[in-house]
């Protein structure tokens, strides 16, 4: 019998309760689901905090879902309680934080935002996989309005082109403007300009007038779907492209008042209404696609899924090619060896699977080797010479999908030691981080450097050869290549962080 999760969101807007359990063919059942508006948002950017009216507010209705809970046999250790954008920038987060813990027992984890747009690419995929809709062949956009943020994914063919978490939501426009128009035109053009001045990065991934499938979640969406669109299967809809724009045409008109007694929505909810849906049009009508696909999902359900990812090996490993696709758009971008990139990549993840025993970590962090042997050069873009400093810059301020902060910056750090004498040791900030993250760094670093050595011409030399542990020895016979003499200069560099770490030396045969 399957058991019942539990996922509670701490949004801009609201405070939502998911409860759901998977049967044996892996497919997410809904049994509870509540959701209480809470204006979080306004609070935290009209002053910075939460202020004691909210917490207040915030704390009766965790122990109301509390109690929801016990009806499922869920105790506050088993549920997965986050908080997104708005409780993310409060400054008085953690006290908050302890004060939910200790008055509710839920602990709330906080998710930052390119984790947002994870956690709805596997909320969408899941939704529309038995839809008729083309991933692998069409370009799409997956666009979420929030509160605080605009989440928008690009796809290429089915990869992962770029991620962005913009400062673009609803409650932070509101906020932004309130004192100085009420006019929907100025609106119109302060949400028009804001889109104009990310459009062209964006375009620097993907070109989004080529752009066929649009993909839009969220609430104020889905209203929307239900009464202009048609659907498409239980869980799927789709709004015809003039169909969309004569909504909006005609409810920017609407006062707060009417949209709460035509939609039957909440006032916080109607306050941020109109805003909502011009955003999603406005990106809309930047790309070619003729409809709006809208899933019922959100980004409780890919909590939940990706909870589940870790008994799901297929989704897991769709979802590990998309942070390596996403990774390798961003060297593009920076107009990186590709094959070197490539060559590296194949060296490290060889090693690192001779050694897979010996490595003891997750086996997330081969992934994350792949996407520091990807990255490692990118730097030069900036710079040859200390392009490593550079490379560990670029990735630690740049957004690639699937990948938390903490990652990005482990990454980052094993950019910056891939090549020169200096050791991660050497930094203090080094010594400050957890136990787990300072050994994936030492370990991951220890092969890329052998990994970077053995390309050291960028000539992709060794596309052939075998790995073998013999007496504290890691042998690479290259199948009798000739002249290596540069790769073997490159290793006596390089090769003694390997041999400290791992206690191997490298032979080159």
């Amino acid at each position: 019998m399957a058991t019942p999760e539990s996922v509670i969101e701490i949004g801009s807007t609201g405070v939502r309760l998911l409860v759901a359990e998977f049967d044996a063919d892996r497919k997410q059942n809904i049994l509870d689901r509540s959701e209480m508006p809470l204006p979080l948002g306004k609070n935290v950017f009209t002053s910075g905090i939460v202020n004691q009216e909210t917490q207040n507010q915030l704390i009766q209705v965790l122990k109301r879902y509390r109690e929801q809970l016990q009806g499922w046999g869920i105790s506050p250790e088993e549920t997965y309680c986050f908080a997104t954008s708005a409780f993310r920038d409060a400054k008085n987060r953690d006290a908050i934080m302890d004060r939910i813990f200790v008055q509710t027992g839920f602990k709330v984890h906080i998710v930052d935002g390119i984790e947002e747009n994870k956690l709805m690419y596997l909320a969408v995929t899941d939704c529309i996989k038995d839809q008729p809709i083309d991933f692998k062949n069409e370009n799409t956009v997956i666009l979420v309005v929030g509160g605080s943020t605009t989440e928008i994914m690009m796809m290429s063919k089915g990869k992962m082109a770029g991620v962005h978490s913009l400062r673009l939501g609803t409650v932070r426009i509101e906020e932004q403007i309130k004192n100085q128009t009420s006019s929907y035109s100025d609106i119109q053009r302060f949400v028009q300009e804001s889109i104009n001045n990310t459009k062209g990065s964006l375009e620097s991934e993907l070109n989004i007038a080529e752009v066929k499938q649009f993909i839009a979640v969220g609430q104020d969406v889905s209203l929307a779907s239900l009464i202009v669109g048609r659907p498409i299967s239980t869980f799927l809809w789709e709004i015809n492209k003039q169909d969309f724009s004569d909504f909006i045409r005609d409810i920017q008109e609407y006062s707060v008042d009417e949209c709460v007694a035509r939609f039957k929505m909440s006032y916080s909810e109607a306050e941020t209404f109109q805003v909502s849906l011009l955003i999603y049009n406005l990106f809309f009508n930047l790309t070619n696609a003729e409809r709006i696909l809208v899933p019922e999902t959100n980004i409780r359900n890919g909590i939940l899924l990706s909870k589940d990812s870790t008994k799901n090996l297929e989704l897991q490993k769709e979802f590990d090619s998309q942070i390596i696709a996403s990774a390798r758009n961003l060297l593009r971008k920076f107009h990186g060896d590709e094959n070197h990139a490539e060559c590296v990549r194949m060296i490290a993840t060889k090693i690192y699977d001779s050694l897979k025993e010996e490595i003891a970590l997750d086996e997330h962090s081969r992934t994350l080797l792949e996407v520091a042997s990807i990255l490692h050069d990118i730097g030069s873009f900036i710079r040859y010479d200390n392009h490593n400093i550079h490379s560990s810059y670029v990735i630690k301020n740049s957004e690639i999908f699937g990948l938390s902060k903490n990652e990005n910056k482990i990454i980052s750090e094993i950019a910056k030691y891939h090549r020169g004498s200096s050791v991660p040791q050497d930094d203090d900030s080094f010594h400050l981080m957890s136990r787990v993250d300072r050994l994936t760094i030492l370990k991951l670093t220890a092969i890329l450097r052998i990994a970077d050595a053995m390309d050291r011409g960028h000539i992709q030399k060794f596309s052939d050869f075998t790995i073998k542990l013999e007496n504290n020895t890691l042998i690479i016979n290259t199948k009798k290549s000739k002249n290596t003499v540069l790769e073997k200069i490159a290793l006596t560099e390089k090769a003694g962080m390997f041999e400290s770490v791992f206690g191997y030396k490298v032979l080159l045969m």
